[in-house]
């Protein structure tokens, strides 16, 4: 398994919020490891914003989890690129 993942990288090709785009080339074991941060932080701040209402907390989870999807996403390509190439 691990050996299947030494040539799985992120392919660089989503964005996020017109303004972002992933990093092509990063392993994905860290791309994971960044994703699992990020939806950890996105059920944070929806917690927060739900318990004490409020809408910073909300926009902030929304956007991190807009972060998420792109680079989850960017994950499911690289995966895609490696499979063609192999």
């Amino acid at each position: 398994m691990t050996h299947d993942l030494d040539s799985w990288t992120t392919v660089g090709t989503e964005t996020c919020h017109d303004l972002y785009r992933i990093k092509p080339g990063v392993h994905v074991e860290r791309a994971f490891q960044e994703l699992s941060a990020l939806l950890s932080m996105v059920r944070h701040l929806t917690q927060q914003a739900d318990k004490n209402d409020d809408p910073v907390a909300l926009e902030a989870a929304r956007y991190l989890s807009a972060l998420a999807r792109a680079l989850g996403t960017d994950i499911e390509s690289g995966k895609a690129l490696r499979d063609a190439i192999h």
